[in-house]
């Protein structure tokens, strides 16, 4: 019997087979197509019908829809439905390109590549320098966000969607992916000039300033619980790092059930997701139970905690800016 004394770098392959016996890192071609074609139906019937909805009703079932197709690109790209990368990469871009304005080469760069590969790492991860550095222990020294701190992090918040879509055009124009870019030029007038002929400029105004305000949060609040307010390290300090120890040591996975992980589109269950990247959405509760009892048995770590006390977490590493 192994020794609870044992670190990360010599027990992952145990989990990892633990898990791949029970199925849960096969892939779910069925399940997946089911749920990217119910996407698709509902947001063709959205659209057509868009004159007998209330135009907030309209906004909220959109932004349900807007939601899902951000998660189920997500999870795309990380190969959770499809073994082909290929295929996987242009099975996203109805919902990446046309559905949202995004960019799948961009997300699969910025979180595929730079993000899972060097988590926490603050050189390499540009997610965990928001703020100048408030989250690490490379802190900037910029007097104006240090004053503004608060307003500046939490409001921001509010303009998640937009900034997403900015940072996708820039990468597309920058790395000449113009076939990409011509898809999601295609969004605006497959969703928004279909809107505005079907209910007018003031209706599809309120439509989307409602859509904004409740797409941006949702993602962002649902993002943010991941890794901000976890360990962070630099290049030195993570270079003997294991999977395991770098993944665990900087993600925080989140309490509840599954109206919890419906909510956050898997990312609750963060450290299972980092373990596990292509371990699909609809196994990741599973996993998560697996990687707690195995975490107990070794005396392991495990970041957890409810949603609200993240967003505690997350205000107090703001406080020490």
């Amino acid at each position: 019997m192994m020794s609870k004394t044992l670190t990360y770098p010599h027990i992952f392959d145990e989990l990892k087979t633990q898990i791949k016996d029970a199925g849960l890192l096969d892939r779910v071609p069925v399940r997946g197509s089911i749920e990217m074609i119910a996407i698709i139906v509902s947001l063709i019937i959205a659209l057509t019908t868009a004159p007998l909805w209330h135009p907030v009703l309209l906004a909220l079932f959109l932004t349900l829809l807007f939601t899902r197709s951000v998660f189920v690109s997500h999870d795309i790209l990380h190969t959770q439905y499809f073994k082909s990368k290929s295929l996987s990469k242009k099975l996203s871009y109805p919902f990446s390109a046309l559905i949202l304005s995004n960019s799948s080469s961009w997300w699969d760069y910025k979180h595929n590549v730079r993000h899972h590969t060097y988590c926490n790492i603050i050189e390499k991860d540009e997610d965990i320098r928001a703020l100048d550095g408030a989250f690490t222990h490379q802190k900037g020294n910029k007097p104006f966000l240090k004053k503004h701190k608060y307003i500046i992090f939490w409001g921001a918040l509010f303009f998640m969607f937009p900034a997403f879509i900015g940072q996708s055009y820039k990468y597309v124009i920058k790395h000449k992916h113009w076939g990409e870019l011509g898809l999601m030029l295609l969004h605006w007038p497959l969703i928004w000039g279909t809107l505005l002929y079907q209910i007018g400029f003031s209706n599809t105004l309120l439509v989307a300033l409602v859509m904004n305000f409740v797409l941006s949060p949702w993602l962002a609040f649902g993002f943010i619980t991941n890794h901000l307010g976890c360990e962070t390290f630099s290049e030195e300090e993570a270079k003997d790092f294991s999977w395991m120890e770098l993944q665990m040591r900087g993600s925080r996975s989140l309490k509840g059930g599954m109206l919890v992980h419906w909510f956050y589109g898997g990312l609750n269950t963060q450290i299972e997701h980092h373990l596990f990247p292509k371990a699909p959405r609809f196994n990741l509760l599973k996993v998560q139970k697996m990687t707690k009892d195995f975490a107990q048995k070794y005396d392991i770590p495990y970041f957890e905690t409810t949603p609200l006390m993240a967003y505690v977490q997350i205000n107090n590493a703001i406080k020490k800016y």
